[in-house]
């Protein structure tokens, strides 16, 4: 039998794949926060918010070629990891993207309260960006325009709901 955060993990990531961000919006804690190259987010209503926005976005813009996997759950009291592949259109630029992502998780009370994904900005951004991907994906530069504009996406976003 695995542990009860390692169920909550494989709830939330089957719940991915369904692009059902409504089963994922209730396996984070009030306080939660979530890191990763594009989003720095504090507090279950921003993290929430990105989960929804990148759902509906998939469903209305590339449901015909989203594929997801996830593997490698663990987990115990306090921490757990997941490695998981999404593959889908970026929607910015209508490129396919197929994402390798390592996420790391802390939990309290029972819910994910800090949730760290990491994967190579440089091999996604070639993917999703093309050539500007690919000669500026090492840089800081690029790695800020692309939070900044994810940022601005996520407030417009949640702004209209």
């Amino acid at each position: 039998m695995s542990h009860a955060n390692a169920e909550l993990l494989k709830k939330f990531y089957s719940a991915f794949a369904v692009l059902d961000a409504e089963t994922m919006a209730s396996c984070y804690h009030e306080n939660a926060g979530f890191e990763d190259p594009a989003f720095s987010l504090h507090g279950k209503k921003e993290v929430v918010g990105m989960w929804t926005m990148l759902c509906t976005t998939v469903k209305e813009k590339g449901r015909d070629v989203w594929q997801f996997e996830f593997s490698g759950i663990s987990a115990d009291d306090l921490q757990g990891k997941v490695h998981w592949e999404p593959r889908y259109r970026f929607s910015a630029t209508g490129r396919m993207v197929h994402n390798i992502i390592d996420a790391e998780f802390r939990f309290k009370g029972g819910l994910i309260i800090s949730h760290k994904d990491h994967f190579d900005f440089w091999r996604w951004s070639k993917q999703a960006l093309g050539t500007p991907g690919a000669f500026l994906g090492w840089s800081s530069f690029l790695k800020k325009k692309v939070r900044r504009q994810a940022a601005v996406n996520l407030a417009a976003f949640m702004a209209k709901r």
